[in-house]
């Protein structure tokens, strides 16, 4: 008995990890799930959202540029 304990023991210890593996590399199986995932990370890109950035980057870049230009023309008096 002891002989064949030990191999059904060996058996199930090379064969969970191996059947884990497969299952865990299987794409049809996770691809719903890896997707809706991802979707939910990165949502897709909207228009409005888009559009509300490129204006907050535009406002930002011409107060950093009016700043710049105070500055500069403080220094150029002094």
């Amino acid at each position: 008995m002891g002989v064949k304990l030990e191999v059904f023991r060996m058996v199930l210890y090379l064969s969970f990890p191996v059947a884990m593996f497969w299952i865990s590399n299987q794409a049809e199986y996770f691809e719903e799930y890896i997707v809706k995932r991802k979707r939910e990370i990165f949502p897709p890109d909207e228009e409005t959202h888009r559009k509300e950035l490129e204006n907050f980057k535009e406002r930002m870049r011409v107060r950093r540029e009016q700043w710049r230009l105070k500055e500069a023309s403080v220094e150029s008096e002094n």
